[in-house]
């Protein structure tokens, strides 16, 4: 229950403050206990960065605990400061990140790049927030580049786990078969047919990836990929104090050359992130439409301020690989599910990313649960990226409408991929201009006349 309660139709209560509406878990919002379970699973997502900033970072797993401690107390904010969706990482651009951070060796050099590029990125959120130019921008950007961005981040997520070397070669058994499980539960026309017929399935979907990645660290366990858990108790320890050593006022700021190295990955983590926006923009619109008891307000360009303040708190307290953007996909969209079925099952949009968050960041300080899941955190980032892979790969070539945009999206995507931001956005701008750009030239009246003829299946062509 709470103290303050919403009537019929209108906004959640909150305390106005400038841009933001606070709102406080007891005060504005119930606490939803459906959401409560799901974190308590689902946040070993966050730990599953600690691998990555040991590898890349070069931290110790207690100062890597501290980082995600900070990268916790973010997830809350939007929830608190007026924001209905389910904040995450960028997800999609953490292969692009990595292939950035391989040019640093891991240690002060590699901090002082990633808090370069997290800084330029609370710069672009910033600015584009305030002026609300963040929408222009994106406009500006051609769809093929868009699209080679999205696909590009989907094949380097992709290649990473599959790769010879990589965790699927050490533990196939658990990695496939969690896949699979999350694959077949998110995305199946099959699957969706069912749920619409057994409610248990439609229970089993509200969880969104819990349960295939119960399956696979179960199944890793069982087969010995994975060794057994060593489940201790009390409270977690994170290295607070030693975490200062690993931390741009220690180790030192990036110079000049750092900053222009970190732009095109800063550029395409922005765009990005907006296309989650505009994924998030979507799901609460559905939501909105669908109860009518409660008006949301989802502002961009609250969010954009919000994912400012994240990216600067992680930028100078706890750089991350990650970022922070503005959704998490898969959780969000179960979230929105069960939101549809009316007040009694989530009070509010807010109320139930509000209690996600907030018991996320409490099991961080349960000793048993982080213990329990330490050995088994790399199954946690896979199956994370794997399925981001999917769907990177799914939009991106959604949103391509001719074999013109098509051929340059999938090249740059590739070049992305395997050479990093720099080289995929510049190899993407020369083929826009020398090939999507030749109706400007006046050769063609159609975009599609320079792509040959259209495979099975595509738009027909639209004169210009």
């Amino acid at each position: 229950m709470q103290l303050i309660h919403r009537k019929d139709g209108a906004e959640q209560p909150f305390w106005a403050f400038g841009p933001f509406k606070i709102r406080l878990p007891f005060v504005h919002y119930r606490w939803e206990t459906a959401e409560m379970l799901q974190a308590l699973i689902m946040f070993v997502v966050s730990l599953g960065m600690i691998p990555l900033l040991q590898k890349f970072l070069g931290l110790p797993y207690d100062v890597a605990l501290a980082y995600v401690v900070v990268c916790g107390i973010g997830f809350m904010l939007p929830a608190l400061l007026g924001v209905p969706l389910v904040p995450g990482w960028i997800t999609p651009g953490i292969p692009v990140v990595l292939l950035f951070l391989g040019n640093f060796e891991p240690g002060p050099q590699a901090i002082q790049a990633l808090f370069a590029l997290q800084f330029l990125v609370f710069v672009i959120f910033l600015f584009l927030g305030i002026t609300r130019l963040g929408s222009v921008l994106v406009r500006l950007i051609p769809n093929s580049m868009k699209g080679g961005i999205i696909i590009g981040a989907g094949i380097a997520a992709l290649i990473g786990e599959i790769d010879a070397g990589g965790r699927l070669a050490n533990t196939p058994i658990s990695l496939v078969l969690g896949s699979l499980i999350c694959l077949y539960l998110m995305f199946s026309v099959s699957f969706k047919g069912l749920t619409e017929r057994v409610p248990f399935a439609r229970k089993i979907v509200n969880y969104g990836m819990v349960p295939g990645m119960l399956v696979a660290i179960f199944i890793g366990i069982a087969v010995g990929e994975y060794n057994m858990p060593d489940v201790k108790w009390g409270i977690t320890a994170p290295a607070f104090g030693e975490m200062w050593n690993y931390l741009p006022f220690s180790v030192g700021f990036p110079d000049a050359q750092v900053f222009l190295l970190a732009v095109p990955t800063a550029i395409i983590a922005y765009v990005i992130a907006f296309g989650d926006i505009i994924v998030g923009q979507s799901l609460m619109q559905r939501a909105d439409e669908l109860r009518t008891d409660e008006k949301i307000d989802n502002n961009v360009d609250r969010i954009h301020l919000v994912t400012a303040i994240r990216n600067a708190l992680h930028a100078f307290f706890a750089p991350y690989p990650g970022l922070a953007g503005p959704l998490w996909t898969a959780v969000a969209a179960t979230m929105a599910e069960r939101y549809k079925y009316g007040r009694k099952a989530m009070d509010s949009i807010y109320s139930g990313a509000g209690t996600f968050w907030i018991t996320g960041f409490i099991a961080l300080f349960i000793l048993p649960l982080v213990s329990f899941f330490q050995p088994v955190l790399p199954i946690a980032l896979s199956l994370t990226l794997i399925l981001t892979g999917y769907i990177c790969l799914m939009v991106g070539f959604e949103q391509l409408n001719n074999n013109t945009e098509r051929g340059i999206a999938g090249t740059m995507g590739v070049v992305l991929a395997v050479y990093g931001a720099g080289w995929g956005l510049a190899a993407g701008a020369v083929l826009y201009i020398l090939v999507e750009r030749t109706h400007l030239l006046k050769f063609a009246s159609s975009k599609d006349s320079v792509s040959g003829s259209p495979d099975q299946g595509a738009p027909a062509p639209k004169a210009d």
